[in-house]
């Protein structure tokens, strides 16, 4: 299990590497919410240890970006003291997969986030989108249209990922670069580059156009009457 563990707490984040460590698992760490949320959206983590509270970005508003921004169905398990049911109830509607208040026991941290992952493969078996002839499998990361293997780099497959989610519904150039790169977007207009090259790739051979920009908007992925659009 690689594990993304979003905590402050210097003796915690020390006592969950002593311990997940020692049975096999990788452990990464944040300090912050932001850090963790850059992480959280640009490496690939099997769940994630959230705590509520955190500097510059809280545990329920890293939560909430991840799961209404990124689309992301990475586990998540939140670790706080606070303990009173809208507390929870609060976790869980910002994207929490679990709760878990402290003081806690390590084992018992363990078998949640054991039980989460049970869930998560499950639904992974299932996990593919489809557009008009476009399959994107998330679990094998393949992407074909009408039966044909495309061969995407990572940048183009995140891309085309958010693309689809949002499909039929435009997607803001604004949250594709955040997709991409979190807070710290590069110099330049690199995002153009690589709807660009997605672009290349996913509608040069095919007759049809599914991508389309959208001005001052963003870019949406559909099948669309030209006159609708402005490609470019």
């Amino acid at each position: 299990m690689r594990l993304l563990v979003i905590e402050d707490n210097r003796q915690l984040v020390a006592n969950l590497f002593d311990y997940f460590e020692a049975r096999g698992h990788v452990v990464d760490a944040a300090p912050d919410g932001v850090t963790g949320l850059h992480l959280a959206t640009s490496q690939a983590y099997d769940a994630l240890v959230v705590d509520w509270m955190l500097p510059r970005m809280d545990g329920p508003e890293l939560l909430r970006r991840l799961r209404e921004q990124h689309h992301s169905e990475t586990p998540a398990i939140m670790l706080t003291a606070r303990d009173e049911l809208p507390d929870k109830i609060a976790g869980f509607r910002a994207g929490a997969d679990d709760y878990l208040t402290k003081p806690f026991a390590l084992p018992e941290l363990e078998v949640r986030l054991e039980a989460l992952l049970l869930r998560a493969r499950g639904r992974q078996q299932k996990k593919v989108l489809e557009v008009e002839g476009l399959v994107l499998d998330l679990a094998t990361l393949e992407a074909r249209r009408d039966g044909r293997l495309l061969h995407l780099y990572p940048a183009c497959r995140k891309v085309l990922e958010a693309l689809m989610r949002a499909s039929p519904a435009a997607v803001s150039r604004g949250e594709l670069e955040f997709a991409l790169w979190g807070d710290q977007p590069p110099e330049g207009d690199l995002l153009r580059s690589h709807v660009y090259e997605l672009r290349r790739v996913v509608d040069g051979p095919f007759e049809r156009k599914l991508i389309h920009t959208l001005p001052r908007v963003g870019y949406r992925l559909a099948a669309m009457p030209a006159e609708e659009v402005a490609d470019g």
